[in-house]
């Protein structure tokens, strides 16, 4: 724990503090300042409005592949002179690049998307799958990182509509995801009581 305060501190002695004099505020500009600014904003699920210029910078790096988008992020964060200090420091703008903007619940639902056979209705199926991606395992839980509370959540059933949201909507979510479910198997209960199939619904 130390070592980490201690090297996230460095990053903010080489921003300057704003209570600072005007020659420590100086210290970094330009993309270097951003970039080091990006790397504390991007280790925290708490950002406050003064990350949106950094912010804005580093996701507006964007190539035509996503391989190429990551390696000119990476490019761009080890711009920070503090970057490649440490293996620790190397592995957090590692961790960062990979996984910053991917591990958000739109962006997971996005691309944890998979099939299922359903023998029963003879049909295949669309799930999201929940585990999320090992980049995003990777990203959040460095030991420079900080997404206590702020993670998105897993709500519900794979088979049945179960999706990821954002930590803040998870008790809502969650409450209209179980209505969802009491509705569906309630209206499946008054399909059997009246001798009719699943199966066959489903082609009405």
């Amino acid at each position: 724990m130390k070592k980490k305060v201690f090297t996230l501190a460095a990053l903010m002695v080489a921003l300057g503090s704003t209570a600072g004099p005007a020659s420590a505020q100086e210290l970094l500009t330009g993309d270097t300042r951003l970039a080091c600014e990006a790397v504390l904003c991007l280790s925290s699920g708490t950002r406050p409005g003064e990350c949106s210029p950094s912010l804005e910078r580093y996701f507006g790096i964007k190539k035509r592949k996503l391989s190429d988008t990551i390696r000119a992020r990476l490019n761009f964060l080890n711009l920070c002179p503090v970057a490649n200090h440490t293996p620790a420091m190397q592995s957090l703008v590692s961790a960062i690049s990979q996984g910053a903007g991917r591990c958000d619940a739109a962006s997971l639902n996005s691309t944890l998307t998979d099939l299922w056979y359903d023998s029963a209705s003879q049909q295949i199926n669309v799930f999201i799958r929940n585990q999320a991606p090992d980049y995003c395992t990777t990203y959040t839980s460095n030991g420079y990182t900080n997404f206590v509370g702020t993670l998105p959540r897993y709500v519900g059933d794979e088979r049945r509509g179960g999706h990821w949201v954002e930590a803040q909507d998870y008790d809502r979510a969650l409450a209209e995801y179980n209505e969802r479910i009491r509705q569906e198997d309630a209206a499946a209960a008054e399909r059997r009581r009246r001798g009719e199939s699943d199966f066959n619904w489903q082609f009405r």
